[in-house]
């Protein structure tokens, strides 16, 4: 069990170390800039959309309406780590990681947006007429019959990633609350 955990260790600080760290914030920061500030200067007309369009009119393209698509993202972004992880770096690094974070999420909208860009752009259309997208739909449809494999294994790790990134943090963190709370 200690080899596996000094393996994991090492396999954390990889990913996570400050390499990875610099290349998320530097790609945030070269999509904002590039992007000519998109995200910052047009904040204000898309929170003006999404308030003025809160339901799909008939005969108006799209399935559902930009408010309910927001909600839906936000719904799958905004969770126990994003909860718990704010009190853990206020706890851990005092008031200055708020700080941090709002810096790191100005640069992270411009990531964000390039991503539901590719995301709509490379969509398609199922069976049932319905539109299906996301990364791995943006992989295989930019990058080509190559890449296909990498779609693939994008859509099998985000799906086995689900089990261990969202349900075990959350059912840890009821345990371990009602574990404080009852003993």
């Amino acid at each position: 069990m200690a080899q596996l955990t000094q393996w994991l260790n090492a396999v954390n600080a990889l990913v996570w170390g400050i390499p990875m760290v610099v290349l998320i914030l530097g790609t945030g920061l070269y999509l904002q800039l590039r992007l000519g500030l998109l995200p910052l200067r047009k904040i204000g007309y898309g929170f003006r959309m999404i308030w003025q369009s809160r339901r799909v009119k008939e005969g108006q393209a799209g399935d559902i309406s930009p408010y309910a698509a927001l909600m839906t993202a936000l719904s799958a972004t905004v969770g126990t780590g994003n909860i718990a992880g704010v009190a853990t770096a206020i706890a851990v690094g005092g008031p200055g990681a708020l700080f941090w974070m709002w810096m790191t999420a100005l640069v992270g909208m411009a990531t964000k947006y390039a991503e539901v860009l590719l995301a709509v752009h490379y969509r398609e259309k199922d069976d049932r007429g319905e539109y299906v997208g996301g990364p791995m739909y943006a992989i295989k449809n930019a990058l080509g019959r190559r890449w296909r494999w990498l779609a693939t294994a994008f859509a099998l790790f985000g799906g086995l990633a689900g089990f261990g990134i969202g349900n075990m943090v959350q059912s840890n963190s009821i345990g371990d609350a009602f574990h404080n709370a009852f003993g």
